[in-house]
């Protein structure tokens, strides 16, 4: 699902990043640009850093199986 969060965090920062005026006459206007910008930034690194430091369940099962295997096969002999 974190795939798809950083797919729509991407999504927004390629629409928005053009429309939005950092070096504007109105300081409001630009401080809330650069404002967005960050927690956009924020929001697909936070979700790239779970992407990648994820727990691998998949590895962690087939080591289960491989021990388990490995049991029966002792236990058979």
């Amino acid at each position: 699902m974190r795939i798809v969060y950083l797919l729509l965090a991407g999504a927004m920062l390629f629409y928005a990043l053009p429309r939005l005026d950092i070096s504007s006459a109105n300081p409001l206007e630009s401080l809330f640009s650069l404002i967005w910008i960050l927690f956009a930034l924020f929001a697909a690194g936070g979700n790239l850093t779970g992407l990648m430091y994820a727990p691998k369940k998949h590895k962690a099962k087939q080591a289960q199986v491989r021990r388990m295997k490995v049991r029966q096969r002792a236990a058979a002999r």
